[in-house]
C-alpha cells in the first residue's frame, strides 16, 4: 500500500494497514484515531533481503522461472494455481533495456548499400503521415517502445482483445479491427475491501501504479507479496494481504477452445476471484471492478458516452452489471461490465464516476459499506472532452478458515466493424450466435459467466497431456500453450462471409471454396502488430502449424481465400522503396505477400507491402504449394485437394479456362538454366528480405525440391499421370544440382554467388525438409535430401548458429560464418528469428536430434520471456546485443511445429506408413484430423 494523505482515504477509517513498498525508508499511514477502532498490527513491506519464513520450491523453482519469482516474499501459492506457466512476482524489475531496431542499428556498409531506399522511404512515410493522414504499415520512424508489462490477452478470436499486464493493468487494445493502442487506462481496476465487525479494515486497490488522477483511492500495492503466473488462454494472480490472513487468486478466463469454432469467437473474458480466510476470525470481503467508458483517448473526446445498468435473468441464473456505450463512428460498440448473482453474493454498481477526478466519491462509497449505491436509470450522456467510468462491486460473508468466490465477465459488443478505408461493412464471426444489433453485451456476459467452468474443463482436458508428460521441459509447457497467444492478439478478425460477396467467375473451378468460407467464415491476422499486414504469407508459412493443429477449418478458409487472391490481379502501377522500380501491385497466378492493410480494404486490396515487388520472389509460391500438401494429409480432407490442385498447377489451359496458368508453372520460370533448380534473383527476394540472395541458394532452393516432390504426390493423387512424370524429371535432376552446388560436407551453402558470405551457415537451411517431414515425405521411398547430409547440416547448425552464438544461450543467428563468427553481410543475418528458430528445432526433432532441438528452443524462450521481458510480445527478431525488432509477431507460433514432430516421432514408434509399393505413396494420410491430434484436442 502506498503513502497516502489521511485526507484522501476519508476520516471513515476504523482501522486499517497501510503499507509502503519503498524499500530504504518504510512509511506507515496511520489513520485519525477515531472512536470503537480495534487496534491492528502494521507491518512494512521490506526488501528481499528480509528474514522471511522458506518459500515453497514449486513457486518459484529457478530452472522454471529463472530469476522472476527471486523477489516473491509472500508464503502463498494461490487457489489452484497449475505448477507450469510463466510466472513472475509483481515486484520483479527487469534490467535489461533493449531499444526497437532502427536506422542508426545499421552499420555503414549497410546503409551504403540501402540509401536509396531509405530516401524512398523517407518520402513514402511523410506523404503517408502527413498528406494521406493514415498510418504506415510499417513505421519504422515511431516504433512501439519497449513496456516489458504485457500478460494474457482477454478475448476470443476475431472479436477484437484487450490485453491485462502481469502486474494486474489493463494496457493494450485492439478493438478497432488490427489496429492497436497501447495506453494503461487508469481507472480500469480491481479493488478489494476488507470488513470485521461492520467496520472496514483494509481496502486496496490491486494496483502498484501511483496515479495523478483518482488520488483519493489508496494505490502503491506492495508487490513483493503478489505473483502472476500465465498459461495462456488462463492466468492467474495471487495477492497476499500482508496482516490480513487473506489470500486473494484471481483467474482470469478466455474461451480459447480447440476444434471449436462458436464459443472460441466470442469478445468476452472472464475473472474469478478465489478469496481465502486464513484466520480465526469472520470477514466480509467486497471486490469492485472498475472500468472507464472508453480509453480516455481521441476516440472519446466527441462526447456521447452513457452507461447504464443491467440485469439478465436466464435459466436461473442472473447477472448483474453496467453497459457502457461508446457509440463513436465508424465502429460503436458497447461494453459490459458484469457478476454472476449467487445465493451467497451481493453484487452492488455505481453508474458513473469521473475517471480524471480525484474519485473521491467512489471510494467513500465502498469504504462505508462494503457496498456501492447502485442508482437506478442510465447516466447523462457526456460533453465533449468529458470522462466517464463506472464500477460493478461483489460481495460475501467470508467464514473463519473458509473460502469464497466471486466472479465478473467483461464482453465487449462491436458486431459491425468497418476497416481503415470505411468502405465495407464486415460482421464479425460471433454475431452468427448473439446477433448483429449491438445489444449482445448482456447475453454475451450471461453465457461467458454460466459456461466457463466447462470452457476450463475443455482447456485442461486440451492442455493436460503436454503438461503431465515428464519427458518435456517445463520451459517448453509454458512456451507451447503461452505463445498461442498470438492467433487472438495478432490484430485478428474472424468474419462473417456473405453469399453475394465472393467472385462466381473465380470461384466456381473450387466446389467447396463457399461452403468453406459460409460456415467458418474467413480469418485473418496481422505478420505483427507493428507490420500491419493481414495474413502475411512467407511467414505464415512457419505459424500455420498452429492453425492446422488446432483450428484446421480456419486455415483452410485462409488457404482458400489465398488461392482466390491469385487468380486475381491489380494492375495499377507503384513504387516499390528497395529497387524504386514501378511495378503493379499484383500480378495473376503468384501468391500474394498479404492480403491487405487493416487501415485500407483488406482482401479487396492485397500487398500493403512495398518493399520489393513480391511477384517475382522465390519462395511465396512454393510455400503455398507445400501448405495446401501439408493441410490435406494433416485433414484427410480430398476435397480441398481437388479444389486447390487447378491453383497449384493446371495441366490444361482449357480445362480451368479461369487459371491460364498456376503457382508452380509461374515458378518455374525462374529455373533459367534448366537444370531442375531455380536461381535467386540477386536481390532479397524470400522472407529474408534484407538479405541478398544470388543462384540457386539453401533456402529456396530447398523449397522448391520440396515443393516438387509433393507436386509428384499430389499428381499422384490427382490422377495425373503425366504431371507425376514431368515433375519426377524435375525431381530428379534438381536434386543432383542441389547437391552439386551447394552440398560442402559439412551443410548446404547460402547460396552459390562468388561472394564470401555465400558460404555462411544458414540457420533455415532445412526448411523444405523441414515440411516434408511434417507431411510424412522426407525419407525412404521419399527422400529428396540425402538423409546423412539433413543431419549432418543440422549438427553443423548446432554447433556454430546456436553453441558458438552468444554461449548457446540465445538460440540460432540466422547466419555465422564457417569460423564461428556472425554473419553481418545483411541487417538481417545476424539477428535471431525465433519463429525460424523453433522450426529449426522441430526439424532436428524429426532427425531425431531432440535433445539438440530443445537446447536450440529453450534459448528464445528463456531471452524473450525471462530475460528482455518481452512476454505476450514476442519479437520477430532480437541480436546479441542492444536492439530487437517487430514486437509481437506470427512467426513464433512456429513452436507448434515443435508438438507436430514430437507427436509424429512417438507415431512412428508405435506404427509405421504403409506404403504402395513402386509409387513412394501411402495409402492415405498418416493422420486424419481426429487421429492426428489425439494428444492435444479435446475430440
Amino acid at each position: 500500500m502506498g503513502t497516502q494523505d489521511p485526507g484522501n482515504m476519508g476520516t471513515g477509517v476504523p482501522a486499517s494497514e497501510q503499507i509502503s513498498c519503498a524499500k530504504e525508508d518504510p512509511q506507515v499511514y496511520c489513520p485519525e484515531e477515531t472512536g470503537g477502532t480495534k487496534d491492528v498490527q502494521v507491518t512494512d513491506c521490506k526488501s528481499p533481503e528480509d528474514s522471511r519464513p522458506p518459500k515453497e520450491t514449486d513457486c518459484c523453482n529457478p530452472e522454471d522461472s529463472g530469476q522472476l519469482m527471486v523477489s516473491y516474499e509472500g508464503k502463498a501459492m494461490g487457489y489452484q494455481v497449475p505448477p507450469f506457466g510463466w510466472r513472475i512476482c509483481l515486484a520483479h524489475e527487469f534490467t535489461e533495456k533493449r531499444k526497437p531496431f532502427q536506422a542508426n542499428n545499421v552499420s555503414l556498409s549497410n546503409m551504403i548499400k540501402h540509401i536509396g531506399m531509405g530516401l524512398r522511404y523517407l518520402q513514402w512515410w511523410y506523404r503517408k503521415t502527413h498528406v494521406e493522414k493514415k498510418t504506415p504499415f510499417i513505421d519504422m520512424i515511431n516504433s512501439v517502445p519497449l513496456r516489458q508489462i504485457y500478460g494474457c490477452p482477454l478475448g476470443g478470436i476475431g472479436g477484437g482483445t484487450i490485453t491485462r499486464g502481469w502486474r494486474g493493468q489493463f494496457c493494450r487494445w485492439q478493438l478497432n479491427p488490427g489496429m492497436y493502442q497501447h495506453r494503461t487506462v487508469i481507472a480500469d481496476q480491481f479493488t478489494v475491501c476488507l470488513r470485521r465487525e461492520g467496520q472496514t479494515v483494509y481496502q486496496q486497490v490491486l494496483s502498484l501504479e501511483r496515479p495523478s488522477v483518482l488520488r483519493s483511492w489508496n494505490w502503491g500495492l506492495c508487490g513483493y507479496f503478489a505473483f502472476y503466473h500465465a498459461l495462456y488462454p488462463r492466468a492467474w494472480t495471487v495477492y497476499q494481504l500482508p496482516g490480513q490472513n487473506v489470500t486473494l487468486t484471481c483467474r482470469q478466463i478466455t474461451p480459447i477452445l480447440p476444434h471449436d469454432y462458436q464459443d472460441s469467437s466470442l469478445p468476452v473474458g472472464v475473472f474469478v476471484w478465489d478469496v481465502e480466510n486464513e484466520g480465526d476470525e469472520a470477514l466480509d470481503v467486497s471486490i469492485m471492478f472498475s472500468m472507464r467508458n472508453g480509453l480516455g483517448g481521441g476516440d472519446d473526446a466527441p462526447g456521447g458516452l452513457w452507461n447504464e445498468p443491467f440485469c439478465l435473468e436466464r435459466s436461473g441464473e442472473t447477472v448483474r452489471g453496467l453497459l457502457l456505450h461508446h457509440p463513436t463512428l465508424p465502429n460503436p460498440y458497447t461494453m459490459a461490465v458484469a457478476a454472476r448473482v449467487t445465493a451467497a453474493t451481493t453484487v452492488t454498481h455505481i453508474t458513473a464516476f469521473d475517471p480524471d477526478s480525484t474519485g473521491q466519491q467512489v471510494w467513500q462509497d465502498l469504504l462505508q459499506d462494503g457496498q456501492l449505491d447502485s442508482p437506478t436509470g442510465q447516466s447523462t450522456p457526456t460533453q465533449k472532452g468529458v470522462g466517464i467510468a463506472g464500477a460493478v462491486c461483489v460481495s460475501s460473508k467470508l467464514r473463519p478458515r473458509g473460502q469464497c468466490r466471486l466472479e465478473f465477465s467483461l464482453a465487449w459488443d462491436m458486431p459491425r466493424i468497418m476497416f481503415g478505408a470505411k468502405g465495407q461493412v464486415h460482421y464479425r464471426r460471433y454475431t452468427r450466435f448473439f446477433g448483429q444489433d449491438g445489444d449482445a453485451a448482456p447475453a454475451l456476459s450471461h453465457y461467458a459467466l454460466c459456461r466457463y467452468a466447462e470452457w476450463e474443463e475443455r482447456i485442461s482436458a486440451w492442455q493436460s497431456p503436454v503438461l503431465d508428460d515428464r519427458s518435456l521441459p517445463a520451459w517448453y509447457k509454458s512456451a507451447l500453450f503461452n505463445e498461442l497467444y498470438f492467433l487472438a492478439d495478432g490484430g485478428t478478425v474472424w468474419l462473417e462471409v456473405l453469399e453475394d460477396s465472393l467472385p462466381e467467375e473465380l470461384g466456381r473451378n473450387m466446389c467447396h471454396l463457399r461452403p468453406t468460407l459460409r460456415d467458418y467464415g474467413r480469418f485473418g491476422y496481422l505478420e505483427g502488430q507493428e507490420y500491419r499486414m493481414y495474413n502475411t504469407y512467407d511467414v505464415h508459412f512457419y505459424a500455420s502449424f498452429a492453425l492446422i493443429m488446432l483450428w484446421p477449418k480456419l486455415e483452410l478458409s485462409l488457404q482458400y481465400d489465398m488461392a482466390l487472391a491469385t487468380l486475381r490481379e491489380d494492375l495499377t502501377r507503384r513504387r516499390y522503396l528497395m529497387s524504386g522500380v514501378m511495378a503493379p501491385v499484383k500480378r495473376r497466378n503468384v501468391i500474394p505477400h498479404d492480403i491487405g492493410d487493416p487501415d485500407d480494404e483488406p482482401w479487396l486490396r492485397v500487398n500493403a507491402y512495398l518493399i520489393h515487388d513480391t511477384a517475382d520472389w522465390k519462395d511465396l509460391n512454393l510455400k503455398f504449394v507445400l501448405q495446401v500438401y501439408r493441410d490435406y494429409y494433416l485433414t484427410g480432407d480430398q476435397n480441398f485437394l481437388k479444389d486447390m490442385w487447378p491453383v497449384c498447377l493446371v495441366r490444361d489451359a482449357h480445362a480451368v479456362a479461369s487459371v491460364p496458368g498456376a503457382v508452380m508453372e509461374s515458378e518455374m520460370k525462374f529455373d533459367k538454366d534448366h537444370d531442375g533448380l531455380i536461381e535467386n534473383g540477386g536481390y532479397a527476394d524470400q522472407t529474408y528480405d534484407g538479405w541478398v540472395t544470388t543462384g540457386p541458394s539453401a533456402y529456396c532452393g530447398g523449397l522448391w525440391l520440396a515443393a516438387v516432390a509433393v507436386m509428384v504426390q499430389m499428381a499422384a493423387l490427382c490422377g495425373a499421370q503425366d504431371i507425376q512424370d514431368k515433375f519426377s524429371s524435375i525431381l530428379s535432376r534438381g536434386q543432383e544440382a542441389y547437391e552439386r552446388l551447394l552440398w560442402n560436407g559439412r551443410y548446404y551453402n547460402y547460396d552459390s554467388s562468388s561472394r564470401p558470405q555465400s558460404r555462411s551457415v544458414m540457420s533455415d537451411q532445412c526448411a523444405g525438409q523441414w515440411f516434408l517431414k511434417a507431411c510424412g515425405l522426407g525419407e525412404g521411398d521419399t527422400e529428396v535430401f540425402p538423409t546423412q547430409h539433413v543431419v549432418r547440416a543440422l549438427q553443423t547448425i548446432f554447433e556454430l548458429n546456436v553453441q558458438a552464438f552468444a554461449g548457446g544461450a540465445m538460440g540460432a543467428v540466422n547466419g555465422m560464418q564457417p569460423h564461428g563468427v556472425p554473419d553481418k553481410s545483411s541487417v538481417q543475418s545476424d539477428e535471431v528469428w525465433v519463429g525460424v528458430v523453433y522450426g529449426l528445432a522441430a526439424t532436428m526433432i524429426q532427425e531425431g536430434l531432440t535433445w539438440e532441438g530443445f537446447q536450440t528452443a529453450e534459448g528464445c524462450y528463456r531471452t524473450v520471456w525471462e530475460r528482455l521481458g518481452l512476454a505476450f510480445q514476442t519479437p520477430e527478431a532480437y541480436c546479441q546485443q542492444r536492439v530487437f525488432r517487430s514486437l509481437a509477431y506470427m512467426r513464433p507460433l512456429s513452436i507448434w511445429a515443435m508438438q507436430l514432430a514430437l507427436q509424429q516421432q512417438q507415431h512412428k514408434k508405435a506404427s509405421w506408413p504403409k506404403v504402395k509399393q513402386g509409387t513412394g505413396l501411402r495409402t492415405g494420410p498418416m493422420f486424419g484430423p481426429k487421429e492426428a491430434m489425439a494428444n492435444l484436442s479435446p475430440e
